[in-house]
């Protein structure tokens, strides 16, 4: 069974010494998974278990594990390899829509001149004026074909993204690229919500010592309902689950939330950054600059007006085979391709400000409740008091280690009894 990618993530970004309230934590997982894929994660990559007298776990891993994991794990190369090949097709996916809609345009305007030049030679009945008519109807053809080349450059770098990333700074997206954005936006901002809640919620005990009152994890929950006006405060429950929280009740009668797992850590570690509240980020229309913008829905408009002239000509054009049979067959396409190109932003743009409202309705809730905080009346000033007399931070250094499997058991028991022997002596000496 191949080890959990975000409990390898988690372990990287703490330093490669955790415990198994550090990953869920780092992660927001749930505390018993955190610590059976971390048994899992130690037994095939080679990790050591550092047990303290307390009988707390901290588990040790050596820094090339993921090399150690991707020779022993096929899936695990396959998962590498995929991400790589993934990443260049969605490129190619992403530039596929601009590619179409300037093919489309040539398409269109191509076939539009050739029968606008055929139905002129037919009315002065091919005349030898029909040639310089036949230019008249290349007037018709007003797109610089030189100007277009650039488009296609996907590796085009202008001045001011070269300056951009002389200063660090993102470059913006190229044309193609922009077309995309355009049709479908640039994906979901909050598609790690439930990891980000979780993470903020774990913090936020972590920053109290592993002792809170249930306002204090309030602002990053939604869907309290009435437990959160009246007494009760079912809302916990989840997060009790999740990090095997026990609930304190004080002498008055209220209600604390202890998280012994969260207390013990593998390092010392400074109160983690965490918002005040759960934000959720609004949905931007797209990443795309605005000019990038206005050139997509201009293109997307000429589109779809050639498409409309394209229809009426080939309804009164008698050509049959050739080019123009072939746009005549896929002028049904080419039609629908135009609707769309300018009906789906439409739609998402109003769906967009539906969806923002929601979420803004739901950022407020939330800052609400950590204004509270701010303030807290003499009730939970009392239950804050409470939560303080459960807090504490169990560090697991080195000298309070019990057993650890980087070394052999026999080795270890004689380090401890010389560690005792020579505790002893102290002990006379100053006698």
């Amino acid at each position: 069974m191949a080890p959990n990618p975000t409990i390898m993530q988690a372990v990287e970004q703490l330093g490669y010494r955790v415990t198994d309230g550090d990953v869920a934590a780092k992660a927001g997982l749930d505390i018993n998974f955190a610590q059976r894929e971390l048994l899992i994660l130690a037994s095939e990559a080679g990790g050591n278990l550092q047990v303290a007298e307390s009988g707390d776990i901290a588990y040790l891993f050596p820094k090339n594990f993921r090399d150690v994991l991707r020779n022993k794990f096929l899936q695990l190369q396959l998962q590498e390899w995929w991400q790589k090949i993934w990443r260049v097709l969605f490129y190619l996916i992403r530039i596929s829509f601009g590619v179409v809609l300037v093919a489309s345009i040539l398409l269109i305007f191509v076939a539009i001149t050739i029968l606008l030049s055929s139905s002129s030679s037919d009315n002065n009945g091919g005349g030898g004026g029909g040639g310089d008519r036949g230019g008249g109807g290349g007037g018709f053809w007003f797109f610089p074909t030189n100007d277009l080349i650039w488009l296609f450059y996907w590796n085009h770098e202008p001045y001011y993204q070269q300056r951009a990333r002389s200063q660090g700074q993102k470059p913006e997206m190229s044309f193609l690229e922009a077309v995309f954005s355009f049709l479908f936006g640039d994906g979901n901002p909050n598609y790690n919500l439930e990891e980000r809640k979780w993470s903020s919620i774990a913090a936020a005990i972590r920053n109290n010592r592993g002792a809170i009152a249930a306002e204090q994890i309030a602002p990053y929950l939604d869907n309290l309902g009435q437990g959160y006006t009246r007494e009760y405060e079912e809302y916990m429950l989840p997060a009790l689950a999740r990090f095997d929280g026990r609930p304190e009740v004080s002498p008055e009668g209220q209600i604390v939330y202890h998280f012994p797992q969260l207390q013990t850590t593998a390092t010392e570690r400074n109160s983690e950054p965490v918002g005040a509240y759960l934000r959720e980020i609004v949905w931007r229309f797209s990443h795309a600059n605005s000019g990038q913008m206005i050139l997509a829905a201009g293109l997307g408009a000429v589109n779809l007006v050639g498409a409309l002239v394209l229809g009426n000509l080939l309804a009164k054009s008698a050509i049959a085979g050739g080019f123009i049979g072939f746009v005549s067959a896929i002028y049904p396409l080419l039609l629908i391709y135009g609707i769309g190109f300018l009906s789906i932003p439409l739609i998402r743009y109003f769906w967009i400000q539906w969806k923002n409202s929601k979420i803004e309705s739901r950022n407020l809730e939330r800052q609400q409740r950590a204004l509270l905080l701010n303030e807290p009346d003499a009730n939970l000033q009392q239950k804050l008091a409470y939560a303080r007399e459960f807090a504490a931070e169990n560090v697991l250094t080195g000298e309070d280690l019990a057993y650890t499997t980087e070394t052999e058991l026999t080795q270890q028991e004689l380090e401890q009894s010389a560690k005792i022997d020579a505790e002893w002596q102290k002990r006379i000496d100053r006698q």
